[in-house]
């Protein structure tokens, strides 16, 4: 029976996809620290409906010396999804040093893991944010991220470069996917899905930043699960004559690949705060404010790299994929 370790396993990504490998009769070790940035119990919920014979949780900080190790020798996981990590672009100003800490530091603990015991695939969770400044679109994983405007986003691009030294200096295939804007049921607090929904059924005014003149690339959940499913089974070789395919943004001197995972769409805005009202019933009193700091005007991916790497291109409309979030919130919250 295949062994995959989840990172992050009772995060909003993590949980999904850990549901997803059992449901299909993997073996699975989680770690989550359970941290308190946002309602703790709601990841408590999400790791109890995880129960099941083959499903092992661990809970510890993934930058904690040594906890990784012994995970890697005790369970010898066949892959690795690092999904843990501290989110959130706006936070990250407030308290950069929690990003250091779980982004840089605990990446380097995953790594360090499999050096001692490698795993046949190890894929990464990376961001959108690391495209940062850059205003060519769709974004492609070919073009140069150099310009991250948040910490966060500089935390997940050090953790992209990271990887490749240790994929170029110990041959391990590791997978980086830099994913949209998700969104779904069990989703996260912070996020925009999250707040508005609540706003919105508190009565209470919702904030929208620029005015309003924001797109991003909506991606559903079992969207984006999919996909990562998919692309555990694509592992990175590190290139014979280091001629990599035009398009592909494989590493020539590494097993070492980017991969976007996005709808291919932007949305505006105001599309995603009128799906909220259509499943909603009711309407938003919207707080028109300014650019928040760190923060980008537009993402866009150009998903064709995981259509050719896997078949796959996520392709969930909004307004159902919101309609399925405000169905679980008021099923959850007895709204």
């Amino acid at each position: 029976m295949q062994t995959v370790l989840v990172t992050g396993s009772a995060g909003f990504i993590g949980y999904h996809l850990c549901k997803s490998l059992l449901a299909d009769g993997l073996r699975v070790v989680g770690l989550d620290a359970l941290t308190d940035y946002y309602d703790v119990s709601l990841k408590q919920a999400r790791h109890a409906m995880l129960e099941d014979a083959h499903f092992t949780p661990v809970i510890g900080r993934v930058e904690a010396p040594g906890l990784v190790l012994d995970l890697f020798a005790k369970h010898r996981p066949d892959c690795v999804v690092h999904l843990a990590a501290q989110a959130g672009v706006r936070h990250s100003i407030d308290n950069p040093r929690s990003y250091l800490e779980s982004n840089i530091a605990g990446t380097f603990e995953i790594l360090e893991a499999a050096r001692a015991h490698p795993p046949k695939h190890m894929l990464l969770a990376s961001t959108s944010s690391a495209y940062g400044a850059n205003t060519q679109m769709p974004y492609r994983e070919t073009q140069k991220a150099d310009l991250q405007m948040s910490f966060y986003a500089a935390t997940k691009k050090a953790g992209e470069s990271m990887a490749h030294s240790y994929a170029h200096l110990f041959d391990l295939p590791v997978t980086m996917f830099r994913f949209f804007t998700v969104y779904g049921p069990w989703g996260r607090p912070d996020m925009a899905l999250f707040k508005f929904t609540r706003a919105v059924f508190e009565g209470k005014p919702i904030d929208v930043y620029n005015h309003g003149d924001m797109r991003r690339d909506f991606t559903y959940i079992d969207d984006l699960v999919h996909a990562i499913r998919l692309l555990m089974q694509v592992v990175p070789q590190r290139p014979q004559d280091g001629i990599v395919p035009a398009g592909d943004s494989l590493s020539p001197v590494a097993p070492h690949r980017i991969v976007n995972i996005g709808n291919s769409n932007a949305v505006q805005l105001s599309e995603f705060i009128a799906a909220i009202e259509e499943a909603t019933g009711l309407s938003a009193t919207r707080n028109l404010m300014p650019m928040q700091p760190g923060d980008v005007p537009a993402t866009w991916a150009d998903a064709d790299l995981l259509k050719t790497l896997t078949g796959y291109r996520p392709r969930t409309d909004v307004r159902q994929g919101v309609a399925n979030f405000v169905a679980w919130y008021r099923d959850y919250y007895g709204t």
